[in-house]
């Protein structure tokens, strides 16, 4: 037996070609053995039993797995089938569950099991209900909550998940990739055609068109998470002058409580609701009661009638919560209405908040930022002057890191960005490893990833600087520490070199929507401080050449807390 083995293995070692024949003549009866057990048992379906209508099989029939991709039978008619899909998307819900049950009635085997335990769980959770098209105005949002786009990977259900773990009554989509969040809608139904564009991230769905939403009510588990559990709260603060024309909406409430005003406002969809003792007012942040003078919390500390542990503020002075309706005075954004006659650029080392920076500036001034490179990634949520070439002039500002001299003179003028150098190499490193808002695993920090990448960006903070306060022809130095904690001043200055009138209350409007998608939470806290002793020497050497540069120009130096660790 192993002689004739061993003639066996001689035999395709000299003629490969026919091993591989054999091989292959071998992998495709095997095949057809599997594909001829897939068809077993199918019923043989006569021309007379098939229904020329509805195209479903006879009652009782049960289909193969191979069978049952065609989900279209389950509906008069293909038209109904990809009609509904459209229409309503993953979360639909028909009043009595029909016509999900439709979908997994016909056909059998696991496949039609399995569509069928779906239809029953998502029957239980009842969670969204398509109700129709609606204009959308970008000065005057019909859903006023929060809003964010995807204009890659944008889904019904992701909208709706997204607004409804929120607290939001209503989720609209928009143009394919935008989402929209509100408890109530304000604006007129239009027709059913007019929302025809296909979702980005989802073939088949609808969401919405050109100013134009698609609007689900939301189904929430628990009513409850509209409450005031969601709201931010925003401090004591004293009775501005003109009440009337500071808080437009007022209402008596006797048995006064944090909730009650707090939905009070949104309904009224009004972003800050301020308690008064028995009175509740509803307004914006305005000139005329900007938030930004806290005052003590005790003098706001009287219990509210109607919750014991919760102060109600008095009619002197307001507690004040920001509600979840969103503040729509800034977020209309659109490109430059003609070409801009000088090129400024947003520049900073990589990790010093640019890409945040770039936010506040698109809500500030109403334009469209754009880049000295392509990301895909910040263009997919809602940064569209990423696509545009940076000289093209159609945006405000250009965000760049580079720092050559060549580079830098090809600007008119520039705000320069700077950053705690321990705080921008970290959030860089973690940019770098886990994505403009993810972070660095902890093997990264760990391994050889963080010194070599500490040599490398560490003297590239301090020469991006010294190169733009050496060729920069105009420059505007702003420390992201400062624009944290004075945003209003800050971004006031920025606004400025920029060429755009300064509005006041769309900075308010800014101030209580200034996180955005791309800022990070904070830097995740490591178990121990990633920076070694010759790393803190070599970076407050660093520290000390950036600041006597910037002192040296008569600029003001470094914050203090650069330094020491």
């Amino acid at each position: 037996m192993a002689k004739l083995w061993f003639k066996f293995q001689r035999y395709f070692r000299r003629k490969p070609v026919r091993f591989f024949t054999f091989l292959v003549l071998y992998l495709t009866a095997g095949s057809l053995v599997f594909l001829h057990s897939g068809f077993v048992g199918q019923p043989a379906v006569s021309q007379g039993q098939a229904s020329p209508a509805a195209g479903a099989p006879a009652e009782g029939a049960e289909l193969p797995f191979l069978g049952d991709l065609h989900l279209g039978r389950g509906f008069r008619d293909a038209g109904e089938a990809a009609s509904i899909a459209r229409r309503y998307g993953p979360w639909f819900k028909g009043k009595d569950g029909s016509e999900r049950a439709k979908l997994g009635d016909y056909g059998g085997g696991a496949w039609s099991r399995a569509l069928k335990g779906r239809v029953v769980r998502e029957k239980d959770e009842e969670r969204a209900k398509y109700i129709g098209c609606y204009l959308d105005d970008t000065q005057s949002r019909a859903l006023r909550g929060v809003s964010f786009f995807d204009y890659k990977k944008m889904t019904v259900f992701r909208c709706q998940d997204n607004c409804a773990e929120r607290g939001y009554l209503y989720a609209g989509l928009e143009f394919g990739a935008e989402c929209y969040c509100g408890h109530k809608i304000q604006a007129t139904n239009v027709s059913e055609a007019e929302c025809d564009m296909e979702c980005k991230g989802e073939r088949g769905s609808l969401c919405g068109g050109a100013n134009r939403l698609s609007v689900y009510r939301l189904q929430l588990a628990q009513e409850s998470a509209r409450r005031y559990g969601s709201a931010v709260f925003r401090g004591c603060f004293r009775r501005p002058d003109n009440l009337s024309l500071a808080l437009p909406v007022t209402a008596a409430m006797p048995n006064m409580s944090v909730d009650k005003c707090v939905d009070l406002c949104t309904e009224k969809e009004y972003p800050l609701a301020a308690l008064a003792g028995t009175a509740c007012h509803c307004g914006f942040p305005t000139t005329r009661f900007p938030l930004h003078e806290r005052e003590d919390e005790q003098l706001c500390a009287q219990k509210c009638s109607a919750e014991e542990f919760e102060s109600c503020g008095t009619p002197s002075y307001f507690i004040v919560y920001q509600t979840q309706v969103q503040d729509n005075r800034c977020m209309d954004r659109r490109f430059l209405p003609a070409k801009s006659k000088q090129l400024i650029a947003l520049a900073s080392f990589p990790g010093a908040g640019n890409t945040w920076a770039r936010h506040l500036i698109e809500l500030a001034t109403g334009f469209y930022t754009g880049s000295y490179y392509f990301d895909g990634s910040l263009y997919n949520k809602g940064f569209k002057g990423e696509r545009d070439h940076w000289r093209s002039g159609r945006t405000i500002c250009i965000k760049t890191h580079e720092s050559g001299q060549k580079e830098i003179e090809a600007f008119d003028a520039a705000i320069l960005l700077i950053r705690n150098p321990y705080k921008a190499l970290m959030a860089e490193f973690n940019r770098k490893y886990g994505g403009h808002i993810g972070f660095a695993a902890h093997a990264h920090w760990k391994g050889k990833e963080w010194p070599e990448f500490v040599r490398n960006y560490a003297p590239w903070w301090a020469t991006h600087t010294l190169d733009w306060l050496k060729f920069g022809k105009k420059v505007l130095v702003v420390h992201f520490e400062d624009l944290k904690r004075d945003l209003f001043v800050q971004l006031g200055r920025m606004v400025r070199l920029l060429g755009v009138a300064v509005r006041e209350d769309r900075l308010l409007c800014v101030e209580s929507q200034k996180d955005g998608n791309f800022k990070r939470s904070g830097l995740r806290k490591l178990e121990y401080d990633p920076y070694t002793t010759d790393m803190q020497r070599t970076i407050a050497a660093y520290i000390k050449l950036v600041d006597a540069a910037l002192k040296g120009r008569n600029l003001t130096g470094v914050p203090d807390d650069y330094y020491p660790r």
